[in-house]
């Protein structure tokens, strides 16, 4: 299939990611087609992290609005990131991927707390991690615990996987005809042009550490595998201009 580009590589995926057909929970069919996705990845030699949100259950931004306190409202939402961390981890072994589940929240009956040097050690035995409950602490989100991780590991790249939109445009391309993609970008763009694809927090850590992030379409087969390898997938945000 090609050598890869990137030997280290932390995979974003939102908790919408894991609904498939669904409006909400998970989809046990889709998360096995993310999970043989992934397996293609680290068959490619390549070690493979992995963050997810929650919002197939909850936001903790949404539900603080409704009259429940903001850091109550976040650590429920870490509970759901949790939650995904383990419907991916089940069908990741299901599909003969020795997977690993690290959480930011101590739940030492089923997973292990997160550890940096044993994640890197995990990673170089060829199993796959996957973080869970965010960065541990409330008004962040799981974009920053994914650019946050990213940088503590050591990742070369973050591949951010968007369900059934190819990359960054300008406007939502589900509800504006026309809308402009983007090949390439810098970080600043993402900000000046508030094109929703991370917050300012994430991105600032991202831009500072030298992260280049992909996105792409999580949905479309074997463009994970494309990306690893370099090839022209999605949009490239980069540091700088």
């Amino acid at each position: 299939m090609g050598a890869p580009k990137y030997h280290r590589v932390l995979l974003k995926l939102s908790g919408e990611a894991l609904l498939g057909d669904l409006k909400f929970g998970i989809s046990p069919v889709y998360v096995r087609y993310l999970a043989e996705e992934i397996r293609k990845v680290r068959d490619l030699g390549v070690q493979v992290a992995v963050v997810i949100g929650g919002g197939n259950f909850m936001r903790g931004a949404a539900v603080a609005e409704h009259g429940i306190d903001r850091a109550t409202a976040d650590y429920m939402g870490m509970l759901a990131m949790v939650i995904n961390a383990l419907a991916l981890r089940s069908q990741l072994e299901a599909v003969g991927v020795e997977t690993r589940v690290q959480t930011a929240l101590a739940m030492n009956e089923v997973a292990e707390p997160y550890i940096r040097l044993r994640a890197i050690s995990h990673l170089e035995k060829g199993r796959v991690v996957i973080f869970a409950a965010g960065t541990g602490n409330p008004y962040f989100t799981s974009d920053t615990a994914a650019a946050l991780r990213a940088a503590e590991i050591g990742a070369e790249v973050i591949l951010m996987g968007k369900n059934a939109v190819d990359g960054v445009y300008d406007a939502d391309p589900n509800l504006v005809k026309g809308a402009k993609k983007y090949d390439e970008l810098g970080y600043r763009d993402l900000l000046e042009k508030r094109l929703g694809v991370m917050d300012a927090t994430a991105a600032a850590l991202a831009e500072d550490r030298g992260l280049p992030i992909i996105v792409f379409d999580s949905s479309a087969a074997d463009a994970m595998v494309r990306a690893v390898r370099g090839e022209a997938v999605g949009t490239l945000v980069r540091a700088g201009r």
